[in-house]
C-alpha cells in the first residue's frame, strides 16, 4: 500500500509538472505571436528594411544608410569629378517620422516619376514599371512599344528639354519625383519652385558595365521593387561574368579604338571608362587603356592616328539617316580610309536611329558584351546573333 501511495504521489507530481509546462508553453507562445503581430503591424505601417535587402556590389554612385524609421539615400558622382554629395530621406508613404530639416524627403513607394534621359528610362523598362513614368523629355528615338502607346494615349507627357521645361505640364502631372542629370545643361531652378523632389540619377557616369546596370536597384528602391531589381540584376551579373570567363586568357587581344571627328575634334573616352572596361572584358585592348581618365577625352586627328593607325578594330556609334557604309564613313573625312581597321573592314557599328542604344542597352551589358565577344573572338560564340553592335559589312 505504501508503495502504491508513493507511486501515486509521484504520478501527481508528474501531472502537475506537465500542466505547468503546458501553461508556460501557451504563455510563451502568446508572447511569440504577440511579437509576430507587432512586427506585422510595423510592416503594415510601412517600416522600411530595404538596407538589408539591397546589396551594392559594383555601383559607386549611390548607397543607403538606415536611420530610425527611415533610410538615407546617398548619391555622388561615381567618377568623383564633382564632390557634391546628395542625400534624401526615404520615408514610408503615409508615415510621419522626424527627419533632418535640410534633407529632402521622398515618400516610398514612388507612384509616378519623370525621366530626363533614356538611360533612366531603361531601368523602368527592365523592371516592367513603365506605368510609373508619367513624363519624359523627348520621344524622338523612342523604341519601346509600350512607352510609345503611353505617349499616344496621353498617359506619359513630354515635358520639354533641359533648360526649357514646360512647368505647366509638370504641374499638371504632379509627379512624385523627377530623375535628373545635374551635371548636364540643367535649368531645374524653375522646377524646384513646383515642389517636386529632384533626384539625381548618375548611372551614366559609372565606370564599369555592371556598375551602370546596378542602378536598376536604385530605381527599384524608389519604386518599392527591390526584390524584382535584385533578381533582374543577379541574372545580368551571372550572364555577364559567365561570358567574361569564357574569354578567359585569350591568346591574342586585338586593339580597338573608338570615336569620330566632330568639328575638328576627336571625341573618345579615357582608359578607366565604362567602354574601356567593356573592351577588356570582351578580350580586347582599348587604344587608350593606359590613360588614367574615366570620362570624355578630346583629341586631335594626328594624336589618334599615331596611336590607332594600326589598331585592329574601330568602334562607332552614331545616328545616321540611311544605310551607313564605308563610303559614307570616308565621305566624312578621307583620312579615315588610312586606318587599318577601315582597310580591313573591321568597323564595329551601332546606328542609334535603328537600335535602342540608350533606351535599353545600359540595362543589358551582358548583351553588349556578347556583341563584342562575337566581333573580337567569334569562335567563342559561333551561333550568336549580335543585337546592338555588328561589323559594318559594306
Amino acid at each position: 500500500m505504501q508503495l502504491i501511495n508513493t507511486f501515486g504521489g509521484k504520478e501527481m507530481n508528474v501531472v502537475r509538472l506537465f500542466c505547468l509546462l503546458c501553461v508556460c508553453s501557451v504563455l510563451f507562445g502568446c508572447k511569440s505571436v504577440s511579437r509576430k503581430q507587432s512586427s506585422g503591424e510595423q510592416k503594415a505601417k510601412g517600416e522600411i528594411d530595404t538596407v538589408s535587402r539591397i546589396s551594392i556590389k559594383y555601383a559607386k554612385g549611390f548607397w543607403l544608410e538606415e536611420r530610425d524609421g527611415y533610410m538615407v539615400l546617398n548619391i555622388k558622382d561615381p567618377q568623383e569629378s564633382s564632390h557634391t554629395h546628395y542625400q534624401y530621406a526615404l520615408v514610408p508613404r503615409g508615415v510621419k517620422v522626424q527627419t533632418p530639416g535640410n534633407m529632402p524627403v521622398v515618400q516610398l513607394p514612388v507612384r509616378s516619376a519623370v525621366c530626363m534621359t533614356s538611360l533612366q528610362l531603361s531601368n523602368f523598362i527592365k523592371l516592367e514599371a513603365m506605368d510609373r513614368v508619367v513624363g519624359i523629355t523627348s520621344t524622338r528615338f523612342l523604341f519601346n512599344p509600350e512607352m510609345q502607346k503611353r505617349v499616344e494615349e496621353g498617359k506619359t507627357l513630354r515635358i520639354g528639354i533641359e533648360g526649357n521645361f514646360d512647368n505647366e505640364v509638370i504641374m499638371s502631372i504632379n509627379p512624385d519625383l523627377m530623375l535628373i542629370s545635374p551635371f548636364k545643361r540643367g535649368g531645374y531652378d524653375a522646377v524646384k519652385d513646383i515642389g517636386v523632389p529632384l533626384v539625381p540619377h548618375l548611372g551614366y557616369k559609372e565606370m564599369t558595365p555592371l556598375g551602370q546596370a546596378e542602378w536598376i536597384k536604385f530605381v527599384g528602391i524608389l519604386l518599392g521593387m527591390e526584390d524584382v531589381a535584385n533578381r533582374e540584376f543577379d541574372r545580368i551579373e551571372q550572364r555577364y561574368n559567365s561570358l567574361k570567363a569564357m574569354v578567359g586568357e585569350v591568346q591574342r587581344r586585338p586593339v580597338v579604338f573608338s570615336g569620330e571627328l566632330r568639328g575638328g575634334v576627336w571625341y573618345a573616352v579615357g582608359g578607366k571608362s565604362f567602354l574601356a572596361q567593356l573592351f577588356h572584358d570582351a578580350g580586347a585592348d582599348y587604344f587608350l587603356k593606359d590613360d588614367p581618365r574615366s570620362g570624355g577625352v578630346t583629341l586631335d586627328f594626328e594624336t589618334v592616328y599615331n596611336q590607332a593607325e594600326s589598331a585592329d578594330y574601330w568602334r562607332i556609334a552614331n545616328s545616321f539617316a540611311g544605310e551607313y557604309c564605308y563610303d559614307a564613313l570616308k565621305a566624312q573625312d578621307e583620312r579615315y580610309a588610312d586606318f587599318k581597321a577601315f582597310k580591313e573592314k573591321h568597323v564595329i557599328y551601332c546606328n542609334m536611329r535603328q537600335k535602342p542604344f540608350y533606351e535599353s542597352m545600359p540595362a543589358e551589358p551582358e548583351i553588349v558584351l556578347a556583341d563584342m565577344i562575337k566581333v573580337f573572338h567569334p569562335e567563342i560564340l559561333p551561333d550568336y546573333e549580335p543585337v546592338y553592335y555588328d561589323i559594318l559589312k559594306k
